[in-house]
């Protein structure tokens, strides 16, 4: 699911404070939620077994994007409470 373009991104796909949306591969954006979930279900699909190799793998490297999606979403979210105790900070 395509992630609407809101005030906080730019038009090149940029969020305003410095990050770039987490995509998948087929060029859509996930939100933290959605990879964090997905990636759950990856984790418990490599757990059970029962795949291949060659499925096993595909599954791994799936695990691997959605880990990078989860951790822009969440250095982003810790850049922006840097700076707002940054900004309330230097208010005082």
């Amino acid at each position: 699911m395509a992630k609407a373009k809101t005030d906080d991104t730019a038009a090149d796909g940029t969020a305003v404070d410095g990050t770039a949306d987490a995509a998948q591969p087929d060029g859509s954006t996930l939100g933290y939620e959605q990879a964090r979930d997905e990636l759950i279900e990856v984790v418990r699909s490599l757990e059970a077994g029962g795949t291949t190799l060659e499925e096993s793998l595909a599954l791994w490297e799936r695990g691997e994007e959605l880990a990078k999606v989860c951790r822009r979403w969440l250095d982003g979210a810790r850049a922006r409470l840097d700076a707002a105790l940054a900004e309330e900070e230097a208010a005082e």
